[in-house]
């Protein structure tokens, strides 16, 4: 059973692996530098849809179909999924499940949504009440600004900290066991609030929530950013990337030599026009499942934290005058039982 460490963390004690990755990208995402980590690469924004929320769904459903083809396995053979995206009530996942026929749970916690779907997919293995789980989530640029912002023949300008929302989906399937990589330790986020207003300063409104899940991480396991090859957060860009080495250095943590963010790495900064960078359920999705993945099973990375960040606001609350909550969720992913 799951051993607990501190006030958030849980210690896997039945190695939970993760077998299979799948990954889908838009245009914008395969002209990127981690084009080559991607498995299916969208020709245009429809992919044969009449909608563009009918398409995120679609990529949904053929990642997690993907990824459980990837590990050998059926449909019947997948004891839970946990799905989410941005839209309203979860439609994309929602859709997606219906055709896909997995016992199902539809998560939200905004962008951080895939490291959360991990999370749970990893304590109930440990837990022994699943033997197979598949965590998915998805964002769609398109649907995205449809929803939250303006309708794309607007045409608005965007601010110099707005970040791009990834067209991409992801689906990783866990198992109670096999060779590896393995989820070792989850660290639940608590919703962090510093009075942000700004809806086109995600990055500034998520990193204090990505610092305080850091720091109880590290407190809990007694590690430290030098345990880990790589610490990957998503999808703070390069404005909350900034504010995350500032603060934990003043806590006491060196992050400048191994810290990256799935934001600042899904793009090419200089040359796609993505102003702060990347953002989206996608963003830390096609990242961790796509690059990461593929570093960890060359053993090109053997530890590595990730954390998904997520701001926990809605059209109604901004219209409303809410700040910007943020969430941040961690799993540390090793080479390694432990």
């Amino acid at each position: 059973m799951a051993v607990r460490l501190g006030r958030q963390t849980i210690g896997m004690t039945r190695p939970v692996t993760i077998s299979s990755t799948a990954t889908i990208v838009g245009t914008k995402e395969s002209e990127g530098p981690l084009s080559p980590y991607f498995d299916v690469h969208m020709k245009d924004a429809e992919w044969g849809e009449k909608t563009w929320e009918k398409t995120e769904s679609k990529m949904q459903k053929e990642a997690a179909k993907l990824a459980v083809q990837k590990a050998g396995k059926k449909a019947d053979d997948i004891d839970c999924a946990f799905a989410g995206d941005l839209l309203n009530q979860c439609i994309s996942s929602g859709f997606s499940a219906r055709e896909l026929g997995f016992p199902y749970y539809g998560l939200y916690g905004a962008c951080s949504t895939m490291i959360e779907g991990l999370s749970l997919g990893a304590v109930a293995i440990d837990g022994g009440g699943n033997n197979t789980a598949v965590a998915v989530a998805s964002s769609h640029f398109c649907t995205a600004e449809r929803q939250y912002r303006n309708p794309l023949e607007y045409g608005g300008q965007r601010t110099p900290t707005a970040q791009w929302t990834v067209t991409g989906a992801a689906a990783a399937v866990l198992e109670a066991d096999g060779g590896g990589p393995y989820i070792t330790h989850v660290t639940t986020g608590k919703v962090v609030d510093f009075g942000v207003i700004d809806q086109n300063n995600m990055g500034g409104a998520m990193a204090p929530a990505a610092i305080d899940t850091l720091c109880a991480h590290f407190k809990d396991t007694g590690r430290s950013p030098e345990s880990y090859d790589l610490i990957l957060t998503g999808d703070l860009g390069k404005v909350g990337r900034e504010i995350v080495i500032n603060m934990m250095n003043a806590n006491g943590f060196n992050m400048s030599d191994n810290y990256g963010d799935s934001g600042c790495m899904i793009y090419d900064m200089e040359t796609q026009d993505v102003h702060a960078g990347g953002s989206g359920c996608g963003c830390i999705a096609v990242t961790v499942c796509g690059y990461v993945y593929e570093m960890m099973k060359s053993g090109k990375l053997n530890n590595v934290l990730v954390l998904g960040t997520g701001a926990l606001l809605s059209p109604t609350s901004t219209m409303q005058g809410e700040s910007v909550p943020g969430i941040a969720h961690a799993v540390a992913i090793s080479n390694k039982t432990e």
